[in-house]
């Protein structure tokens, strides 16, 4: 083997090392979290039978279970039992999520410079606060408003809602809105990369209004306008943050 082929060979054994890293922590969340399946499922209906309030004091988060119209069924004997693996699934996800990004950095450090290397934790602590603030924002805001309107939409028609679209509803969108939560991360990184400035994040500020419904209409589970719009104006107020943050950024890099 030539010394040139070493570096690649190297590196992609990295990178399976790395996979099979990830893969274990998944196959350990998924394994922890399927025991607690029944309680996951319960909590994931929760959009649909309960009426959460958020208020500006005291309890700031109030949940009141109310007796749902709606039930769930399943229409194929397999059905309930792959809801509670995906269940399962992003629940493990989401539990092993710091450790995953761990390995992320891990692979991508080694072509950073010595004072890039630093920003590890702050790296991961940030990339997984960002994903879970986006889970909560979509469950106690996006997710309750989104079931209200879409189940009382029409008075002349009875929903029989399958579990598996259900769950599948609400998966994508938590997913979605976890990652788009990222975004001002994304922003931030490729601003200290030198790939993008504020000047050219503000300049752009239309198409990325575009690029938001575009993206929404792909995210989104349903073709419906209500909510592709519910996801484009987070991602664009998270655009709007990224290109603050890039600001401060790219001013303290200028005074360094």
């Amino acid at each position: 083997m030539s010394e040139d082929s070493m570096p690649l060979t190297s590196h992609l054994e990295d990178l399976r090392k790395r996979v099979m890293h990830s893969l274990l922590y998944l196959m350990a969340g998924f394994g922890v979290c399927y025991g607690f399946r029944e309680p996951l499922v319960n909590l994931i209906k929760l959009p649909m039978n309960a009426h959460i309030q958020i208020g500006t004091s005291r309890p700031f988060l109030t949940v009141i279970r109310q007796e749902s119209p709606y039930q769930l069924y399943f229409l194929s004997p397999a059905e309930a039992f792959w809801m509670y693996l995906k269940t399962a699934f992003l629940a493990g996800l989401c539990l092993v999520l710091p450790l995953v990004l761990w390995e992320v950095w891990k692979f991508v450090a080694p072509g950073l410079l010595e004072k890039e290397r630093k920003y590890a934790i702050p790296f991961v602590v940030i990339s997984t606060l960002m994903f879970y603030i986006g889970l909560a924002f979509c469950f106690l805001i996006i997710l309750p408003y989104a079931m209200e309107f879409l189940l009382g939409f029409s008075q002349n028609l009875v929903p029989m809602i399958s579990v598996g679209n259900y769950v599948d509803f609400c998966l994508k969108f938590l997913i979605s809105f976890g990652l788009v939560f990222e975004l001002p991360l994304v922003i931030l990184v490729l601003t200290r990369m030198g790939i993008v400035t504020p000047a050219t994040l503000a300049r752009q500020r239309k198409f990325a209004v575009l690029g938001a419904f575009i993206l929404a209409a792909f995210l989104t589970p349903t073709p419906d306008a209500f909510n592709q719009t519910l996801m484009a104006l987070p991602i664009i107020i998270l655009y709007e943050a990224g290109i603050l943050a890039s600001r401060i950024l790219w001013r303290g890099d200028k005074d360094g």
